[in-house]
């Protein structure tokens, strides 16, 4: 669909999105975007960081002003402003959450909106109607008195939607809202926007993961350089379809997958047990080769790598490095042997957001750029500087703080960071997690060309076409235990599948 077409959609339209347009100095953010949600919907917005997405969804919730278009509710024009869209019954949950972490779970469900009576705070019907709503997201053990910022992440993520929920939102908008959550807490949530739909909420859905938009979304707009660029129901769509309206290209040129040179055996991991989760879990790389590590949630897989780059403990078995028998003490004892682990969670454990570019790389690389305990600030810029250059990280200077850069350029500057040191064996957990379909495209490229120069790579992936596109063989791993070891000609997604979810072949 071009832009300014609109998809015929059933059901009684809540929210219309007419000629959008959105400039910025230098910058054309929109251009005549269209956009239809009836009630009892989810529709699915997808494309690349910068397609336009988040952009659209804050002129939608009057935090931008358009240039040009009109939104209509129940077929109204909404003013301009956050307050008449807030009136409409417009709530957007951010990636980046907007409660405020000193305050209290009910506080935060009703800011500004506290339930009152004759000029007296009602606080038990405050009370009830929070535990409510948390109820509904999953959180009915949480005690609405409770501090936010003593919350998990994840828990906060989902305290965010109770908040859309107490104001009674009308049309709500999602964006990434699986980023932050744990496997259980994916699920709950996917329980939740379903039965949102059955009260006639018109849901759009913003997501990285085409796997959620194709088990949440009845349609899907796909949106690239600003532009609306194709608009279907869910069911006429397909992965490598979406894929290539994204970014205009087709999906097998994401995994730049061809045969190489592999050398001799660098890592050997032989009955490594580490509790509660790795049991018995063994795996052999070769120099130069990727082996993909697949499972289902909870099935060890992170662990395992964490117990070999000794980031946690192991109680029994062995890791064997270049040949040699190592008990490897810590992190930084593992980096010495050449090995490192690059983690899953960017923000929590990958980048030191409130820093730079530069002092994140050297992070892993003090002993390189240090004498005497003194850091050398030439050897500093210069090993940033090169890491950035590398990876094509986007960026106005090293000096740019870690947290401001995207997703994508942060997954870079911890590649950067990793490779710094030129280990012969690294670790990737979750390499592309919570980045667009372009930047994972990139990543792949560096993966490919770290197995060209000769290191061997273990990947960690709970997305399917990621495993089998991009590794010379998959090692799956059932409660704790690797139980497949397979060729890449014989990685199938249905064999991979049947041994992550039963432990066993298709043949058993």
């Amino acid at each position: 669909m071009n832009s300014g077409q609109v998809m015929a959609v059933e059901g009684d339209v809540l929210l219309e999105m007419r000629g959008i347009e959105k400039s910025f100095p230098g910058v054309k953010a929109l251009r005549g975007v269209d956009l239809q949600v009836p009630a009892g919907h989810v529709l699915g917005l997808v494309g690349e960081n910068g397609a336009g997405k988040s952009t659209l969804m804050k002129v939608l919730s009057g935090a931008y002003d358009a240039d040009k278009g009109v939104i209509l509710v129940e077929g109204k024009e909404l003013p301009a402003g956050t307050s008449a869209a807030i009136s409409a019954g417009i709530a957007v949950i951010y990636q980046e959450l907007s409660l405020v972490n000193d305050m209290s779970v009910m506080e935060n469900l009703f800011l500004g909106r506290v339930p009152s009576k004759a000029g007296f705070l009602r606080r038990g019907l405050a009370r009830d109607r929070a535990r409510e709503a948390l109820s509904e997201v999953g959180l009915a053990a949480v005690d609405p008195d409770t501090r936010v910022g003593d919350l998990p992440l994840n828990k906060r993520q989902l305290v965010e939607l109770a908040k859309a929920l107490v104001r009674d939102a009308r049309i709500l908008v999602m964006d990434e809202p699986t980023a932050a959550l744990q496997s259980q807490d994916v699920e709950n949530l996917y329980k939740v926007v379903k039965a949102l739909k059955k009260r006639n909420l018109a849901i759009v859905l913003i997501s990285h993961h085409l796997e959620e938009v194709f088990e949440l979304a009845d349609s899907a707009v796909v949106m690239r350089d600003g532009s609306a660029v194709a608009s279907r129901p869910i069911a006429d769509w397909d992965e490598a379809a979406m894929v290539r309206a994204m970014v205009d290209r087709d999906l097998d040129d994401f995994f730049p997958w061809k045969e190489r040179e592999i050398g001799e055996i660098v890592l050997e991991v032989s009955g490594l047990v580490s509790a509660p989760l790795v049991r018995d879990a063994s795996l052999v790389v070769r120099a130069g080769e990727i082996v993909g590590v697949g499972g289902i949630a909870g099935a060890g897989r992170t662990d395992f790598l964490k117990a070999i780059s000794a980031a946690e403990s192991y109680s029994a078995g062995q890791v064997r490095v270049g040949g040699s028998a190592r008990k490897l003490k810590s992190p930084t004892d593992a980096l010495a042997n050449g090995v490192i682990y690059v983690p899953e969670d960017r923000k929590l454990e990958g980048l030191v957001m409130e820093a730079s570019i530069s002092e994140n790389i050297a992070l892993s690389n003090l002993r390189r750029i240090s004498r005497w305990g003194f850091v050398n600030a030439a050897k500093k810029k210069a090993l940033a500087n090169a890491a950035v250059k590398r990876f094509g990280v986007r960026t106005t200077s090293i000096g740019q703080m870690a947290g401001t850069l995207s997703g994508g350029n942060q997954q870079k500057v911890i590649l950067g960071r990793a490779t710094a040191s030129h280990p012969r064996i690294i670790l990737l957990d979750e390499p592309t997690r919570g980045i667009d379909v372009g930047a994972k495209a990139e990543i792949y490229g560096h993966m490919i060309t770290m197995a060209r120069e000769g290191a061997a790579i273990v990947m960690v992936s709970s997305e399917l076409p990621e495993l089998l596109g991009m590794s010379d063989r998959v090692v799956v791993m059932f409660r704790g235990r690797t139980v497949a070891d397979l060729p890449r000609d014989q990685a199938t997604s249905e064999i991979v599948t049947h041994w992550a979810t039963t432990g066993m072949g298709l043949e058993s």
